[in-house]
């Protein structure tokens, strides 16, 4: 059976075409062979946001959740807008620097903002 007729999800044999779409009946999971097929050919590399939003140097994100600020009982309040944001290389997965009003400098993970 050909790849594109199995569940990337899964792995079930028994997906069906519908429309444009390939879906499986087993986990309810829907692709469309095009679509998977051009994200992996030319995956865009960068920071992305909640939303998939690419982020650059100098971007203004606001925050989506209450942040706890580690070592400190301060707290950053969900919807509190962050500018001019750094853009950094971390492996502990904070790749934002930025600085707070009332709290100060410190990293943020993208998957807690989204572009302003």
């Amino acid at each position: 059976m050909d790849d594109a007729m199995k569940c990337p999800a899964c792995n079930s044999e028994h997906a069906y075409q519908d429309r444009g779409l390939w879906v499986c009946p087993e986990c309810a999971h829907e692709w469309s062979v095009e679509a998977a097929a051009a994200a992996e050919a030319s995956p865009e590399p960068g920071v992305r946001d909640i939303n998939g939003n690419l982020l650059v140097d100098g971007d203004s994100v606001i925050v989506i959740k209450d942040l706890k600020v580690k070592g400190s009982s301060s707290v950053v309040k969900g919807g509190t807008k962050v500018r001019n944001i750094r853009l950094t290389e971390a492996t502990d997965g904070h790749n934002i620097a930025c600085k707070i009003d009332g709290i100060g400098a410190m990293n943020l993970k993208s998957e807690f903002v989204k572009k302003a």
